[in-house]
């Protein structure tokens, strides 16, 4: 399955970029084991800032900030088959789950709920 792993960037973070790599890092460790257990992990982080950086943003929560970084993750959610929510509070991360149910697709919380295809 091609997954959206959502959990939180900016949340709780005051926008320090220490903490929003850590929030980075959190939804691409839980990717790593997605991708050891078959399926394809995508992160809309992973999509969303190099685009960003490109558009000029010149800080988080700026308007090419705000333009891109969302709505990319809203149009990536479209093309996969589920989400798996990760890490704590965020609205972000919480209106990828709901943009799921509406479409149908699957929702996990845990890693260990997503069957392996190896």
């Amino acid at each position: 399955m091609m997954i959206l792993v959502a959990g939180p960037y900016r949340s709780g973070t005051g926008d320090d970029p220490g903490r929003l790599a850590a929030n980075v890092a959190a939804m691409n460790r839980a990717a790593l084991r997605l991708f050891r257990a078959g399926h394809l992990p995508v992160t809309g982080e992973a999509l969303a800032l190099p685009l960003i950086e490109m558009a000029g943003s010149d800080r988080v929560g700026d308007p090419a900030f705000d333009e891109i970084f969302h709505p990319i993750a809203r149009r990536l959610l479209t093309r996969c088959d589920a989400v798996l929510r990760v890490g704590g509070p965020s609205v972000g991360a919480d209106e990828m789950v709901a943009q799921a149910r509406t479409e149908g697709k699957q929702v996990f919380t845990a890693v260990d709920q997503i069957p392996p295809t190896r």
